[in-house]
């Protein structure tokens, strides 16, 4: 059986591409912002294109912020993808000062880097044990941003009861910043697996494996 997959509509761009890498990886995904099918799906994808403000301004008209708390509260599978992932932080210094989830400590912040934005392929250093990239260890993914996440989640929480957050890292500039993160539950990439090739869709194929 295919793992049902609702891709979050709130007003993001570039939602097709992501339905049709997702469905191409083998899921049976459908776009929609109804609350009861985007809590009862295997796997809710939530993406991101634009500044981080008008992502939580656009996510706010559709209540995500309690829908991803509440999927998160039954651990039940979340993935945010580019400024998906960054919402996932606590703030973001894009623009000013703006408040983010929460589900993880940390600022988004600008890129130290002579071109911005950080536009194309790049390598990943995967974190040890990573059942995301299992099979594209060493392979590239394309990133489009200007701001991402620069200290670890794990070591911000520190040692806790549950494990840890898993981070993956990638450069850019001076820039060492967050690639991706996996948490039980919730997963995210500040690349676009949705737009980086067979590479990308294995990983999506992992991430369906996964729900």
């Amino acid at each position: 059986m295919a793992p049902k997959v609702v891709v979050l509509e709130y007003g993001s761009g570039n939602v097709r591409s992501a339905v049709r890498a997702l469905e191409a990886a083998g899921g049976e995904v459908e776009l929609t912002a109804d609350r009861n099918k985007a809590l009862e799906a295997e796997g809710l994808f939530v993406p991101g294109v634009g500044a981080f403000k008008a992502v939580m301004d656009q996510l706010a008209q559709v209540d995500g912020a309690s829908l991803i708390d509440q999927r998160l509260a039954g651990g039940r599978p979340v993935m945010g993808v580019c400024v998906g992932l960054q919402i996932m932080f606590e703030r973001s210094v894009e623009k000013g000062e703006h408040e983010g989830l929460g589900q993880w400590p940390g600022t988004v912040d600008e890129l130290d880097a002579p071109v911005v934005p950080h536009m194309g392929w790049s390598k990943v250093e995967v974190g040890a044990g990573s059942d995301l990239f299992k099979g594209v260890e060493d392979q590239r993914f394309y990133f489009v941003h200007s701001y991402a996440a620069t200290q670890d989640p794990a070591e911000l929480l520190g040692p806790g009861p549950t494990a840890p957050p898993l981070t993956s890292w990638a450069r850019h500039g001076n820039s060492r910043f967050v690639a991706a993160v996996e948490n039980g539950a919730l997963t995210g990439t500040q690349f676009h697996p949705e737009k980086s090739g067979e590479a990308g869709l294995t990983l999506l194929k992992n991430w369906l494996a996964s729900l």
